[in-house]
């Protein structure tokens, strides 16, 4: 652990008087001395698993980040109830101009617009205009927005990864803890309906004990990586370089919702394995040769095709986690649920359940639809569809946590998640980095998993606004 480490934490606890109570603490220990190790002893500030921040009316929100996932995001936004869209940022004015398109065409009121310098987010957080900002940038700005936003009495939604770093994951969990303030990570693949589908069936007992899960980003992005159009400075190529599970959180969340990871399990340790680059290295020199541009990528080392990583939890529960952005094969995020009694998988298509060696045919999957569909999805799923947002779930992500913010709910997906989740990635590289070593993974939640409440992700027990919100939004829309 460095020193700054250390006096971080020396200065935090000393200043919020905090040595010496009977708070709740953990001890978090790491392979070999490294990044995650040498025994931070930490004392949970505050529970942030279940709390349920004081209801707002209406959600005001500022966007940061109009490249890729912002406008769409604005676009989902504009059709949720008791939202203001109160702030749109990007450091290009022509992105924002562009944003402010989308609510003219939902006949809303413009947005004010901030783009005249790189720390103009701030300004949007330092203007006491908006409750929640909703952070779509680079990934290293992840976590020092989403920081500064707490701080500021902002509530913070960050797109994937939360954190790049250990110590980032640290510092999102003892700002929301201090500030009770909610850091969400907008993990859109838990709110996928075949994920909500099987994490009702695992709640109601339908697999049984569950034994394993599996997990996945396999995405051809090779050619869009190295896209200089696509990416501002490349940013996304140069993460690249980095070995490990650069993206795990679209494949685990939904696992470790099923799992009640955080909430009644917990991760004990990991192991991670990678493969050579064969494809990035070779495509980088080949670009350079007929592009100056380029140049600076060639001769690089950059993470393997497919990464491996293996969790083992408390319960003794295994996770199979793996990403691939190279290699040319079919997108997939397997979506694997193995239990006592039966099995699901997503991916390839077709979506399949079996209780033994045969998949259930095609009648038995209706009549498991038609049982286990959870009530988000049927209040919510017809709208989330039409509106899209890779098939619906973004949608259905959105307005689930403006729901929340405005009944008062706890979140489905809490700070712990995101750091719990992110974190993977500098661990996977640690592995990776000594022979795939196993390497412990912190207990952000300082042994509160044991106790905390599993995630309930239907809109029971106070959403009545929020169900009558989208009822009202879907006659809008005529849908």
């Amino acid at each position: 652990m460095s020193t700054n480490r250390r006096d971080f934490l020396k200065s935090s606890f000393i200043g919020a008087g905090l040595l010496g109570t009977g708070l709740a603490a953990c001890t978090n220990l790491d392979q070999k001395g490294q990044s995650a190790s040498s025994a931070i002893q930490r004392t949970q500030l505050f529970n942030m698993s279940g709390y349920a921040a004081p209801k707002l009316e209406t959600v005001r929100v500022g966007f940061v980040g109009l490249g890729n996932r912002g406008p769409g995001a604005v676009e989902r936004f504009s059709h949720i109830e008791g939202v203001v869209i109160a702030g749109l940022c990007d450091k290009d004015p022509a992105r924002v101009d562009n944003a402010q398109k989308i609510l003219e065409k939902q006949g809303l009121p413009a947005a004010k617009g901030y783009s005249d310098s790189e720390d103009a987010w701030k300004a949007m957080v330092d203007s006491g205009e908006i409750d929640l900002l909703y952070i779509c940038t680079p990934w290293a700005l992840h976590t020092p927005m989403a920081v500064y936003a707490m701080e500021n009495d902002v509530h913070a939604a960050t797109e994937v990864p939360a954190a790049l770093t250990v110590e980032e994951a640290w510092q999102l969990v003892e700002t929301s803890e201090r500030t009770k303030k909610h850091c969400m990570m907008l993990e859109n693949c838990c709110y996928d309906f075949f994920e909500l589908l099987t994490l009702n069936m695992a709640r109601q007992g339908f697999f049984g004990e569950i034994i394993h899960g599996e997990g996945a980003y396999i995405h051809d992005l090779l050619n869009m990586n190295f896209n200089k159009e696509t990416y501002s400075d490349m940013w996304r190529l140069r993460e690249n370089l980095k070995n490990g599970n650069l993206y795990p959180t679209h494949g685990l969340g939904p696992i470790c919702q099923i799992m009640d990871v955080n909430r009644g399990d917990q991760m004990e340790y990991l192991t991670s394995m990678q493969s050579a680059d064969f494809m990035m290295a070779p495509l980088a020199e080949k670009l350079a040769a007929e592009d100056t541009f380029f140049t600076e990528f060639a001769g690089k080392t950059y993470r393997g095709n497919m990464n491996t990583t293996l969790i083992r939890t408390h319960k003794g529960r295994t996770i199979m986690v793996q990403h691939d952005v190279t290699s040319p094969r079919p997108y997939s995020r397997l979506h694997t649920v193995s239990g006592t009694k039966a099995y699901a998988q997503k991916y390839p298509s077709p979506e399949r359940i079996a209780t033994g060696h045969g998949w259930f045919g095609e009648d038995e999957m209706k009549a498991l639809r038609e049982q286990y569909t959870p009530e988000i999805v049927q209040v919510v799923g017809e709208m989330a569809r039409e509106i899209g947002g890779h098939g619906g779930m973004d949608f259905m992500m959105d307005w689930r946590l403006v729901d929340c913010l405005r009944n008062g709910l706890p979140l489905d997906q809490d700070v712990y998640d995101a750091a719990l989740w992110s974190v993977i990635a500098p661990l996977s590289r640690e592995s990776i980095e000594n022979r795939s070593s196993s390497v412990e993974v912190p207990d952000f939640t300082c042994g509160a998993w044991k106790t905390n409440a599993p995630v309930e992700l239907t809109l029971k027990g106070g959403g009545t606004t929020g169900v009558i919100s989208a009822k009202a939004s879907v006659n809008q829309l005529g849908v």
